[in-house]
């Protein structure tokens, strides 16, 4: 059994500071409705010329999140404990072509955490190092979202496709994903070449892209407002911000500063982006591929041999972690990641990253997470990370709770 947490949270002191200012600040605002003046309203120090009329006072906003409602954060809540292993290589995901045998391998794997943000435009790249496939009898080895995506994409380039895994969704590790696309966790910063930043980048375009095609309930994929909260002013990165490498995939980009917003945090940045629900996704993509003519073998393989005497004579070698034992990839390691499922809300229509702490919500059920393991291979929900888990989100969305009861309610 999992211990629940109590129903008492102590405030560390920091967030009560925090809330504290805050406070502070709401009630100075009370009087002009909640609200925070447009960027554009000019000083009132500024004095119209004499004999001129005073322009009109420029309208107030609201603080940004004022109309968002709390997630309520409690064990009775939770319906499931989940846990993941994301194949994780330090210098990035493998696309490799090898020409063995009289036979056409291409790897495509090792995805981390961003196994689904990038699975259309790793699966578009793979196809390219195969080329032309119009025609020809295509194997692809695994029935995860990076074997299902390479799948489809050859069948729509005309090729005929069979796929050989060991499990098929609802069983896959990408069902495990949250979903939330940000291509994050694919790689370590110290190993980044220009070859591969480049290889990332086309990936990435090319799955947002695509994703959005797939937007409605069908495919389980919709629009969705994200918050990264901090306390200290968020900045750039090499993927992430102005002047990042997918900082033109963060719509609707704008960070807001301590008093011009009601998270328990100092600062919030805020962007559009994708949410995809993979239960609904995947069920959906395999559907696709087997009305389209693809054929499903449920099988393991041990050796590259085996691979190598399937019949099809180009194969995509799609097996995520298990390209560790069955290519004898030494580089790519499991990232254990922990999740804690909570009934579905109404209402909350937001994603938030705060610190290690998320909260996506889809259709069957609240995530929240996470843990970032290196190197454990355990697959049983550990009791003491689901209670830290809640008890972190709980901090957060009650401190969130009480920001909006200081907040008077927006216009």
């Amino acid at each position: 059994m999992m211990n629940h947490l109590t129903s008492a949270v102590v405030e560390n002191p920091a967030m009560m500071n925090r809330r504290k200012a805050l406070t502070l600040a709401l009630a100075a605002l009370a009087g002009a409705g909640g609200c925070r003046r447009r960027e554009s309203e000019k000083p009132e120090s500024e004095k119209p010329e004499p004999g001129l009329l005073p322009e009109p006072a420029a309208p107030l906003e609201p603080l940004e999140g004022a109309r968002l409602a709390p997630l309520k954060v409690d064990p009775s809540l939770v319906i499931r404990s989940v846990v993941g292993l994301r194949p994780f290589r330090p210098s990035g995901f493998v696309l490799r072509r090898e020409d063995l045998d009289g036979k056409i391998l291409v790897h495509n794997y090792g995805h981390g955490g961003g196994g689904i943000s990038l699975s259309w435009g790793c699966a578009r790249l793979a196809l390219q190092l195969a080329e032309p496939v119009a025609g020809v009898d295509c194997a692809v080895i695994g029935g995860g979202v990076i074997g299902l995506t390479t799948a489809r994409l050859l069948q729509l380039q005309g090729a005929r496709v069979k796929l050989y895994t060991r499990e098929l969704p609802p069983q896959t590790t990408s069902n495990i994903a949250g979903g939330h696309w940000w291509p994050v966790s694919v790689f370590h910063h110290s190993r980044l070449t220009g070859e591969f930043g480049e290889q990332f980048v086309e990936a990435a375009e090319f799955a947002f892209r695509y994703f959005q095609r797939l937007v409605g309930a069908r495919w389980g994929v919709r629009w969705v407002t994200s918050y990264y909260l901090s306390d200290q002013p968020p900045g750039s990165g090499w993927m992430e911000g102005p002047g990042g490498v997918l900082h033109p995939q963060q719509i609707g980009f704008r960070d807001f500063g301590p008093g011009e917003h009601v998270f328990p945090r100092e600062h919030a940045r805020k962007f559009h982006t994708l949410l995809i629900e993979p239960s609904i996704f995947l069920d959906t993509l395999l559907r696709d591929v087997q009305l389209a003519g693809g054929r499903v073998e449920v099988r393991e393989f041990t050796t590259p041999q085996e691979v190598l005497e399937l019949p099809e004579a180009t194969i995509f070698n799609c097996t995520g972690l298990g390209a560790r034992k069955l290519f004898g990839d030494e580089e790519l390691i499991p990232v254990r990641g922990q999740l804690e499922i909570l009934l579905p809300q109404p209402g909350i229509d937001y994603n938030i990253v705060s610190g290690g702490n998320y909260m996506f919500p889809r259709s069957d059920g609240v995530v929240l997470g996470g843990t970032f393991e290196r190197g454990n291979w355990d697959l049983e929900p550990d009791p003491a990370t689901r209670d830290r888990i809640l008890r972190s989100n709980r901090e957060l969305f009650e401190a969130l709770a009480a920001n909006l009861r200081g907040t008077p309610s927006p216009a």
